[in-house]
Formats: C-alpha cells, sequence, structure tokens
C-alpha cells in the first residue's frame, strides 16, 4: 500500500453530534490534510488494487485482474504491466505522514557504451535502439533539489475537516454559532473524541469517500476505536 500513501497512524479530534449519529467535522494538522490531498494524484489503478477487496468498484476489478491473470508471454515487458498494476502518483509533494513514491530520488540509470547518449534506461542490459549493444554503462542522474517543506498546505495551522471531507481553516467562529451553523439540534448531545487514523482507516475513508458525503460518520462512527471509549460497530446485533 505504499504507492497509495498510507499515513502513519495519527490522532484526530472529532466533533460529534451524538443525538443526530453524525461526525461534524474533525479537527485535525498538516499530516491528515497532505494525505486527504494526495489522493486526488493517485493513479485508478492503485485506487483499483486498494479497494478492490472490498467487491463495490464494479468492472474496474475484473479489468485489473485480467491484466494481473495474463500471461507474461502476452505481455511487452514486465515493466509494462508493474506500469498498469502498481502506478505511482503523480505528485511529487509529501508529507511526512504520507510516503510517497519520488521519481527524482537516487536510482541507476544505464546508456551504452558506444557514446551516443541519445537512449538511456532504468533496467541493466536493454538493448540500445541505435547500437543493438546491451546498456550497461551506468550514468548519473541528476534531479531537482529538495525545496525544503514538503506536502500541499502549510503547517503550523489547524485545519476543520467536514464529514464530506471539505477543509478549510478552522473556523474562526464562535462554537455555539458554528454548532448552529451545521444545525445541531441539541448542544449538550455533542461531545469530542479523539481518534486514531492509521492504515485500516485510510483505506476505509478512500472508499467511503467514493459513495457517501458523510465520509468521517461513515468510518469513525460505524466503527471507532477511540482513546476514551469503544464505540460498537452499528453492524453489530
Amino acid at each position: 500500500m505504499a504507492a497509495a500513501a498510507v499515513p502513519k497512524s495519527m490522532s484526530l479530534k472529532l466533533l460529534i453530534d451524538t443525538q443526530g449519529k453524525r461526525v461534524l467535522y474533525a479537527e485535525v494538522n498538516k499530516g491528515f490534510v497532505d494525505f486527504l490531498f494526495h489522493i486526488l494524484s493517485l493513479p485508478v489503478g492503485t485506487l483499483v488494487s486498494l479497494l478492490k477487496s472490498q467487491g463495490n468498484i464494479g468492472s474496474l476489478a475484473n479489468l485489473y485482474n485480467s491484466i494481473e491473470n495474463l500471461n507474461d508471454s502476452y505481455i511487452l515487458s514486465k515493466q509494462t504491466k508493474n506500469t498498469l498494476l502498481k502506478p505511482k502518483p503523480l505528485s511529487l509533494a509529501a508529507g511526512p505522514n504520507v510516503p510517497h513514491h519520488n521519481p527524482y530520488a537516487a536510482r541507476n540509470i544505464y546508456t551504452c557504451s558506444c557514446n551516443y547518449n541519445s537512449y538511456a534506461s532504468v533496467d541493466l542490459k536493454t538493448v540500445c535502439p541505435i547500437c543493438k549493444k546491451e546498456m550497461v554503462k551506468l550514468i548519473t542522474f541528476v534531479g531537482p533539489s529538495s525545496c525544503g517543506e514538503v506536502g500541499f498546505v502549510k503547517d503550523m495551522v489547524t485545519y476543520m475537516v467536514m464529514d464530506d471531507l471539505s477543509v478549510t481553516p478552522l473556523s474562526t467562529m464562535s462554537s455555539f454559532a458554528l454548532l448552529l451553523k451545521l444545525d445541531v439540534k441539541d448542544m449538550s448531545a455533542v461531545e469530542e473524541k479523539v481518534v486514531n487514523f492509521g492504515m485500516d482507516e485510510a483505506v476505509k475513508l478512500l472508499n467511503a469517500s467514493l459513495h457517501t458525503h458523510n465520509v468521517l460518520t461513515d468510518v469513525f462512527l460505524n466503527c471507532t476505536t477511540s482513546t476514551s471509549k469503544k464505540r460498537a460497530c452499528k453492524s453489530e446485533t
């Protein structure tokens, strides 16, 4: 799941309407917002590989399985198959909680010994299209230098993620006014709860984001493990 930028475990503070049985919003830091925004850079192949076990992504799962099960003798190269089954995210930016693939990371690149230097390959012994010799001469790849801060949003800011994954800086309006805006009927039924967010929750969130506007409620209230007490799954009888 590395390609999907699964976050390390982090804590989120949820504001929950216990009467309405919904998550109103979550107070989060840069790491969680970076993870959410990083989802938009994931290739379709990565999404399918993560969610096909859920059984609710339609025919895309069949397409993915067809490629996975197709004999290598029909595929141009192993690299071609991996490109489809394990595509790399397009984004180069990621926070410390969002492991990612960086195409500018140090790597070995090879060219032929004929000094044409018109072609290069990351695969040792690839045949040069010009001289037809194997590319075995190691050359140095120079990528852009790091700009320092990584990710998508600035640090030192608390962000508010709504139930439908709308993201804004934490509202400056009073808590009472915000609850009224969110149509909370009983203020005494609102409680704060700190929950853990890791690999399992990341997959659940990704899946829920494709099927509902009540993402946080679906992920954290249907079956939640928090630092306070456990809430039983709604599916349990």
